[in-house]
């Protein structure tokens, strides 16, 4: 797989470094990196979003869900079990740490374990102020000059 090389990018760009180190992490993917536990990202409306992890055999109390700004971090970790005597042991239970970036304004709504589905809802909501506005057009009257002044 080739490599790209985006330094160039970092010395004409202001403001993105957040972006030009996502495209650098992109083509640096880890074969090695797990897999665990395996995850859908669907988008479900205009501005939202769901985040479904196949977590069988964990409870509620024993997922952690922390949202910072642009990165949600799911974990999962098995209380102590008695020990049992296995003949076979299938059901996935390992402790794991899925991190997944976010872009700006999105942010988590709701989270929901269903049938060893966890379901984390995202929204994004662009605040007022940097939505897109339209601008009336108007008139502006000719200055007038002042009395007694020169224009």
């Amino acid at each position: 797989m080739p490599t790209f090389d985006f330094s160039p990018l970092y010395r004409s760009t202001v403001g993105f470094d957040r972006l030009m180190h996502v495209l650098d992490e992109a083509t640096n993917f880890d074969a090695s990196v797990p897999s665990y536990p395996p995850y859908n990202i669907e988008k479900t409306g205009e501005n939202s979003y769901r985040i479904t992890m196949a977590v069988a055999g964990f409870t509620a109390d024993e997922l952690n869900i922390v949202a910072k700004p642009n990165s949600l971090l799911v974990s999962g970790r098995k209380k102590e079990e008695a020990k049992a005597e296995y003949l076979h042991r299938g059901i996935a239970t390992r402790a794991f740490e899925r991190r997944f970036d976010l872009a700006d304004y999105i942010r988590v709504q709701d989270a929901s374990l269903n049938d060893g589905m966890l379901h984390v809802d995202l929204v994004r909501e662009v605040p007022e102020a940097l939505k897109p506005r339209t601008v009336k057009i108007g008139t502006k009257a000719e200055p007038q000059a002042i009395e007694g002044k020169a224009a």
